[in-house]
């Protein structure tokens, strides 16, 4: 008797947990043909795969995930009118490359609407281009939501089209962007090269809460906006601007948080940092050196905004706080009211720069707009004679600046030791200027960043 019920239990263990499959293929018609269970793999054989549109579906769970991945990555290579879907739930695909070909669709990889937790991880989309550059054209379409893209390179993207866009819906998307290299894009002369959009006019007083943090962004310069936020919630953080000729933009939506990034322009024309339009951000403890960008590339710019406007258009900024960043090496620290002009008309309101640290750069603080209201407070100037005359709330010191692993960081007897002043809920903090984590500053040497089988290695950054 007690036999029986021994095995009568472990028959029904059994039946509960399931039994997982693993399968390999070599086709797409292969893929769809699976009837997929959680916790099953798909093992994509080695080889060439030309021409194969792959449309991986099923619902796994978050225990049991089902997963599509290459049998080795280095050896897997999609090629020719080549595309992946992804629709599901659960859904994991890992190591696939996408390099020289390009999709008759337009989305080189998509995960579908209605589609959610599920995972694109350690791939790469490179030079997959259609010879018409003028045809919108995206490597990866987010639609659904609670999805995350990491560990993964993209290059060479020269259509018009973001490399990796969000798409909106009623329902916000809390998609996870993170860790993953987007490498050199050229410019394309117009917009629709940004690296990254989250969301679309249309959509951009909705919620998304999307995270995009600790990437890498070298060399990005489809269009001016290397990372274009046109929603609401979102947060921006820890990622590496490297020789980008553009600028974190915020450019439709309110209530969106930049943190912790690092911004290396090397002197280039036209590398510029952060980019404020819209109502309640915050900006907050960013690194930005060597920026060569005036005005609406400046290190930090707050536009003018339009009269009436409608979604299309330059909000007016209020409500923006501006803090405990550090700005070296830069050709303009702030501009305030950038792009004012016959139709750009309203200054920002209520705006607070406060406890940033300003370090040889040639313009402290331009105003574009004079009616501005603006409240300069703690910031800090460490220069060497070319700034003469600042506005109340900053002050000429000697921050005692010394470069560490191509950083600047102020000694430890420096004034802006214990100098910051005022309270706020999202930043805790007694320096003025970014205080960055040794975690922070290791996305430098690329660490962690990009596909486990390939080298992201691609930064230099000069010690002097």
């Amino acid at each position: 008797m007690n036999l029986k019920i021994y095995f009568t239990s472990l028959l029904l263990a059994c039946t509960l947990s399931g039994f997982t499959k693993e399968y390999k293929i070599g086709s797409a018609s292969e893929l769809i043909a699976l009837k997929l269970l959680p916790g099953d793999q798909v093992i994509l054989r080695n080889g060439d795969w030309e021409d194969q549109n792959l449309l991986f579906k099923g619902n796994g769970t978050s225990q049991k995930p089902i997963i599509l991945k290459a049998e080795n990555a280095l050896l897997v290579n999609f090629k020719g009118n080549s595309s992946l879907k992804i629709a599901g739930t659960w859904l994991v695909v890992d190591g696939l490359n996408f390099k020289e070909g390009a999709t008759s669709g337009e989305d080189v990889i998509l995960f579908a609407e209605n589609s959610s937790n599920c995972r694109l991880t350690n791939s790469s989309v490179v030079n997959f281009n259609p010879n018409d550059k003028a045809k919108e054209y995206t490597y990866v379409s987010l639609y659904g939501n609670r999805h995350r893209v990491d560990h993964c390179y993209f290059e060479g993207k020269t259509n018009i089209g973001p490399t990796l866009v969000v798409w909106l819906s009623a329902i916000a998307n809390y998609h996870q962007i993170d860790h993953n290299y987007f490498g050199p894009r050229p410019d394309i002369n117009g917009n629709g090269g940004e690296s990254i959009r989250i969301g679309t006019s249309t959509w951009s007083m909705y919620d998304s809460f999307t995270t995009v943090n600790a990437n890498i962004f070298a060399q990005c310069n489809g269009e001016t906006e290397i990372i274009s936020v046109k929603s609401c919630r979102n947060t921006v953080s820890n990622n590496l601007f490297y020789e980008s000729v553009g600028t974190l933009t915020l450019r439709h939506g309110n209530y969106n948080a930049v943190f912790g990034n690092i911004f290396i322009g090397n002197g280039i024309k036209d590398t510029g940092g952060i980019r404020i339009i819209g109502e309640h951000h915050n900006v907050y403890n960013n690194y930005l050196q060597g920026l060569a960008g005036t005005g609406l590339r400046a290190a930090v710019s707050v536009m003018d905004g339009l009269p009436n406007p409608i979604l299309v258009s330059h909000w007016q900024v209020k409500n923006a706080t501006v803090v405990a960043n550090t700005i070296v090496d830069c050709k303009e620290a702030f501009s305030v009211g950038a792009g004012k002009n016959t139709e750009r008309i309203l200054p920002p309101q209520r705006v607070l720069i406060a406890n940033n640290l300003i370090g040889n750069t040639s313009t402290a603080v331009t105003m574009v707009d004079q009616a501005a209201d603006v409240t300069f407070n703690g910031n800090m100037v460490d220069d060497k004679g070319t700034i003469t005359t600042l506005p109340a709330g900053f002050k000429l010191v000697d921050a005692k600046l010394k470069k560490h692993e191509g950083i600047w960081q102020p000694e430890p007897t420096s004034v802006v030791k214990g100098a910051f002043t005022g309270n706020f809920d999202f930043i805790h903090q007694k320096d003025v200027g970014a205080s960055l984590s040794e975690g922070q500053l290791s996305i430098l040497q690329s660490k962690n960043v990009g596909p486990n089988w390939m080298n992201t290695n691609k930064i230099t950054i000069s010690n002097k």
